[in-house]
């Protein structure tokens, strides 16, 4: 089932759904963060090519926040203006609740723990999946990034309250989010004791190409698996 899009009702985030491939009920939930200036619909097909690897996942991919103030069309989680380290940091931070609020809610209403929800973003999502999964008391099965950066680093292990596992992806000719953001991130996030795996695609774009896709499947396929290791709190 697909919602309209735009706000949901309560004030809260919406966007497009799917229900596990097999049928039935899901056990296990991926929330999709889009980049700046797209929807929701923008990655709900990945609910589609992933859908053989995680036949009993369901997926949502809410749209952000905000109208894009750069394009006419689209969403943002926070303003992109102003690129000064200090406004994207505490950009990053006032989105947080709302994608928070969003987990919940769909983890709520499918009967399901943080340890079977993965957090995936791309570009801005993949931003703010970053910051906001460390900083949650219940630690997601795992999150993955495409084509992103950390955001506030100096921050992150002062703030971290749980450490779930991190797999990057960056394309190697990214042209709009530089490709060692990633390598920076990776840097970041092994120093505040996360366990990352940071890889670079050869031949690609601002983008998710087939090593992403693929490699992104396994990785999560992995961690939402029934009986897969619980992720661990930051006082593990």
């Amino acid at each position: 089932m697909t919602p309209p899009h735009g706000p949901a009702t309560d004030g809260g985030l919406d966007g497009p759904r799917r229900a596990p491939a097999a049928g039935g009920a899901a056990t296990s939930l991926v929330i999709l963060l889009h980049g700046v200036g797209a929807d929701g619909a923008d990655l709900i097909s990945l609910a589609d090519a992933w859908g053989r690897a995680l036949p009993h996942t369901a997926f949502a991919s809410p749209n952000g926040p905000e109208p894009c103030d750069m394009a006419p069309f689209g969403y943002q989680w926070f303003s992109l203006l102003d690129r000064s380290p200090e406004s994207l940091a505490a950009g990053v931070a006032a989105a947080a609740p709302k994608v928070d609020a969003f987990i919940d809610r769909e983890m709520a209403s499918l009967g399901l723990t943080s340890a079977q929800t993965a957090l995936v973003g791309f570009s801005q999502g993949c931003m703010m999946a970053l910051h906001v999964a460390p900083r949650r008391a219940e630690p997601l099965a795992c999150v993955l990034g495409f084509s992103g950066a950390l955001l506030g680093a100096e921050a992150l292990e002062r703030e971290a309250r749980s450490r779930p596992p991190m797999f990057l992806v960056h394309g190697e000719l990214d042209e709009v989010v530089a490709v060692d953001a990633t390598r920076w991130a990776a840097q970041g996030l092994t120093a505040a004791g996360f366990d990352v795996d940071a890889r670079i695609e050869r031949g690609l774009g601002h983008g998710i190409g087939p090593y992403g896709l693929n490699a992104g499947a396994d990785f999560l396929a992995k961690h939402l698996a029934p009986g897969a290791q619980p992720p661990a709190t930051s006082d593990s």
